[in-house]
């Protein structure tokens, strides 16, 4: 099958958009906040970097895999799919609020950006081994398999929106804490949330639109019918 009209560009302004939020929160970082260091007083800032990378960019990324990757082999795609959503769990690294929390004496998940972050964090991880047991590993029943495709497509969507969320919580909270009034900071920051909206729109529309979804392929529908046979006939 052909890409769609209009799938390619709206791919690449994805991809364009997810490269500039990363620059965006380097260079806030590295500008305002005095940079990234894995230990010490910067290694707060390995958390803001890490969620956008892992939580955002890596997490639209992976969910735009079934719409980039149309001809080849489903199981190939299944796996990238899960490889992507993995790393990116790998990369999120909260483990590092709670040791830079812990070194500068501030009191753990007492905002509403901690507990909707956790929230976020715990839920993803629960979709990821879901995915994984139902669709990449062997076993699952066709029939289970079906029921259940339509709830992980629908938390699929919905944890990539709330990461977004807490994204632009955890901006507008770190604002707060320092600065007073409209300064150069808080112009780089809330572009960086406008950055963060429009990405996550961009990857929405595509993951919504209904004839760019990846049709299958001759020989997986007739492995899917001889699976369904051999599973429930």
């Amino acid at each position: 099958p052909t890409s769609p009209a209009g799938l390619s560009a709206f791919v690449a302004v994805s991809q364009v958009l997810g490269l500039t939020l990363l620059a965006t929160t380097g260079a806030w970082l590295g500008r305002y906040r005095g940079g990234v260091a894995w230990h010490g007083t910067l290694q707060f800032n390995v958390h803001p970097l890490c969620m956008v990378l892992g939580m955002v960019f890596l997490q639209g990324d992976a969910l735009l895999v079934y719409r980039v990757f149309r001809q080849e082999a489903k199981r190939s795609t299944k796996i990238l799919h899960a490889l992507l959503h993995g790393l990116a769990l790998g990369i999120a690294r909260i483990v590092a609020v709670f040791e830079s929390h812990r070194t500068k004496g501030i009191p753990d998940m007492y905002s509403l950006h901690s507990w909707c972050g956790m929230a976020t964090f715990v839920l993803y991880l629960l979709q990821w081994l879901l995915g994984c047991g139902f669709f990449l590993l062997p076993g699952a029943p066709f029939s289970l398999r079906g029921r259940y495709k339509p709830h992980h497509i629908f938390f699929g969507i919905t944890i990539f929106t709330l990461s977004i969320a807490v994204c632009l919580l955890g901006i507008t909270e770190m604002l707060l804490f320092n600065i007073s009034h409209f300064v150069p900071e808080g112009v780089l920051a809330n572009t960086l949330g406008v950055l963060l909206v429009a990405f996550g729109l961009v990857v929405g529309y595509m993951l919504t639109r209904e004839d760019w979804k990846r049709p299958p392929l001759a020989e997986e529908l007739a492995l899917s019918m001889d699976f369904k046979t051999l599973t429930e006939g």
